[in-house]
């Protein structure tokens, strides 16, 4: 019995391995832990952003203000075709997981069409806006609006081509875990979108609307 309590307290006190002893990462939490701190410096500057606009939202110049200017109607459909498009966006996810390949077309078809739907009536926002002289140039307010607005909107048009040369390598090297990696980074880019639109259909829209 001694013999075994020694041999246990040997055990017990050998050093454990660091983490530097053990090998690098594996590849998905590298890259994982990469793709956050690229959304994270986007939300910084999206706050930027923001912060300029809360700033400048009165500095109309005698120009129209968001009252005169916003659509609820149209910016409420846009608002429904985002959030519904996260949900399609987390059903293709799931569908990747479980390896269904139909249901993951589908679901990033669906994805695509609601995203474009968004995008589209958001342009044309920005044309009605321009053609009645509301462009950028007219105001602070408006100078702010659009770099704002406008900037999510590219992101928006980036995640939709994004979206498509994805589903190109669905379709040539199948769910491996190379493109099951870039779908979650999608996924992740994708419903980080969907937030920023949450405050920013709160700030911008609803906030001007009201004041």
């Amino acid at each position: 019995m001694n013999i075994a309590v020694a041999v246990d307290n040997d055990v017990s006190h050998e050093p454990r391995p660091t983490p530097s002893e053990t090998g690098p990462a594996a590849k998905r939490i590298v890259v994982g832990y990469g793709f956050w701190i690229f959304l994270l410096s986007d939300i910084v500057m999206f706050s930027a952003l923001f912060a300029a606009y809360a700033v400048l939202a009165h500095a109309t110049a005698g120009g129209p203000g968001g009252v005169q200017l916003f659509n609820q109607r149209s910016v409420v459909i846009e608002t429904c075709c985002l959030l519904a498009s996260s949900y399609t966006c987390g059903m293709m996810s799931l569908a990747v997981s479980q390896r269904r390949y139909a249901v993951t077309y589908l679901a990033a078809l669906i994805t695509f069409v609601l995203g474009a739907t968004f995008l589209a009536l958001e342009l044309r926002e920005f044309a009605g806006m321009i053609a009645v002289g509301a462009g950028p140039q007219r105001s602070a307010f408006l100078s702010a609006f659009f770099t704002l607005v406008g900037c999510h909107g590219l992101h928006v048009a980036a995640g939709l081509v994004w979206l498509m040369v994805m589903m190109a390598q669905v379709a040539i090297m199948g769910l491996c875990e190379t493109v099951e990696r870039r779908l979650l980074c999608f996924s992740l880019f994708w419903h980080a979108l969907d937030i920023v639109w949450v405050w920013l259909f709160t700030v911008v829209y609803l906030m001007g609307v009201l004041s």
